[in-house]
């Protein structure tokens, strides 16, 4: 499932710092840029690999190096960037929609003055190339945007408004993606997390219910890891924010490819469909990034399942946690 991504190892002068690691998105990072041969460094809270050992065996794990810190810590993220000797950022630390919801304060240190922290350890340290994680949610910001409104999308919505005053007053230029609804292995928190539980549900022969239904973006892990990779594969100029998608599909028609791995699989779907925007076409990223390969729904999901299925064979996931 990592061979329709492509990662070189040319395309970059020096190391990678990815902030967030230890998330789903941070740990396909990872490993799409290990297995490139790019020298890669981890900043999250703690030490925590569980995600990324669901897709890097354990000599794989050793060559990327770790580091420990608080995003919303000016001084941690200065020094990370200063001691890396970093010379592309991918920032993907956040607190999603639930975590903001319950403690707004710590959402907006997290995901506001985190990005700050990342955009002045950048001007200090002179890193050129800079990419963020935004989300569809950030729509929910602006006015007859068509989604909700959570803090979550209003503190991404301010992340990009922050990058582009970095940009037009420092020139430290970055790029911003905003992805949909995420899928994949290590995808396990989040309120659009749920089409990837009921795909490990039917790996592990438990019965789930999805609490949306209609159309959602099916975005494979892999496939916006590689696009934040190849944003920062070479140098880019202004603030640009793109919309990333993969295929919009029903969660019906993504069950139905389930079904037919899984004839057995007991997985139901209720509730009303998720009220962001995601059929926002990413031909504008692909434009502006180049080629960051993309996997048909089908094949993810069978590879997905897959995957899953081994992961519990080994035991490396414990289906006592699906929820």
């Amino acid at each position: 499932m990592f061979d329709y991504f492509p990662v070189s190892a040319d395309e970059f002068d020096g190391p990678v710092l990815v902030t967030g690691a230890g998330g789903c998105i941070g740990s396909w990072t990872l490993a799409l840029l290990e297995r490139a041969g790019v020298t890669v460094h981890a900043f999250d809270l703690q030490i925590d690999q569980r995600r990324p050992s669901l897709l890097m065996n354990e000599s794989a794990l050793k060559r990327v190096t770790w580091h420990a810190g608080d995003i919303a810590d000016t001084k941690a993220v200065k020094d990370v960037v200063a001691k890396t000797g970093a010379r592309a950022i991918i920032h993907l630390a956040a607190l999603q929609v639930p975590f903001c919801r319950a403690d707004p304060v710590a959402g907006a240190l997290v995901n506001v003055v985190g990005t700050v922290n990342v955009f002045e350890a950048a001007k200090a340290s002179k890193v050129e190339r800079i990419t963020y994680a935004s989300s569809v949610a950030a729509y929910g910001a602006l006015d007859n945007g068509g989604a909700m409104s959570t803090l979550y999308g209003a503190y991404k919505y301010c992340n990009e408004q922050t990058a582009k005053v970095y940009s037009e007053e420092d020139g430290i230029h970055s790029v911003g993606i905003r992805p949909g609804v995420v899928y994949g292995v290590a995808r396990d928190q989040g309120m659009t997390s749920k089409t990837t539980v009921a795909i490990l549900a039917a790996a592990a022969g438990q019965a789930y219910t999805i609490p949306f239904s209609g159309d959602v973006s099916w975005l494979f892990a892999g496939e916006v890891a590689s696009a934040f990779i190849r944003s920062v594969a070479k140098l880019r100029t202004g603030a640009p924010v793109f919309d990333l998608n993969g295929k919009l599909a029903s969660v019906e028609e993504g069950m139905k490819m389930l079904k037919a791995l899984a004839p057995e699989a007991n997985i139901s779907i209720s509730g009303k469909p998720l009220a962001f925007p995601m059929g926002h076409s990413d031909e504008p990223l692909k434009a502006y990034i180049g080629d960051y390969g993309q996997i048909p729904l089908q094949a993810g999901i069978q590879s997905t399942f897959e995957s899953f299925s081994q992961l519990l064979k080994d035991k490396r996931i414990d289906p006592k946690q699906i929820q």
